[in-house]
């Protein structure tokens, strides 16, 4: 009983603070819940790199080859001429030097740079494509 009066006498104290007891849904109209929150930061090259190419990709040369090749330097080297790792036919026909444009174009649509290539993966926001190659570009 006296657990009981005890309870009662805690309900009301905190009920007139706008707060209600035992198991009874809290009703707080705080300050902090009506703040805006920020806006969230878009995510940069080495997170979008981590989060969508690294499964497949490693971004140095010490790392063992993964199913793709590394892409540390990537930018101004030949395609298909990563050393240590296997090209498909496709891609050892490649004739071009990647650059920005044939990265950006390479992660929209892979297939349509090099017909048979084996990589899934397309991106098709353009503010992300251009985060990971500003990233890429930084791997020297």
């Amino acid at each position: 009983m006296y657990m009981t009066k005890l309870r009662a006498l805690l309900a009301i104290c905190l009920s007139s603070c706008g707060l209600a007891f035992c198991g009874v849904a809290f009703d707080v109209s705080s300050a902090a819940a009506q703040m805006p929150l920020p806006a969230p930061k878009p995510p940069d090259g080495p997170t979008l790199f981590k989060q969508q190419c690294a499964t497949c990709h490693t971004s140095n040369l010490t790392d063992p080859v993964r199913q793709g090749p590394s892409l540390f330097g990537i930018v101004g080297r030949r395609a298909g001429s990563a050393e240590g790792f296997h090209y498909s036919a496709s891609f050892a026909k490649a004739n071009f030097v990647w650059d920005e444009a044939r990265l950006d174009a390479w992660m929209t649509n892979p297939q349509e740079i090099i017909p048979g290539a084996v990589m899934a993966y397309r991106q098709a926001k353009p503010e992300i494509r251009a985060a990971i190659i500003a990233y890429l570009k930084e791997l020297h």
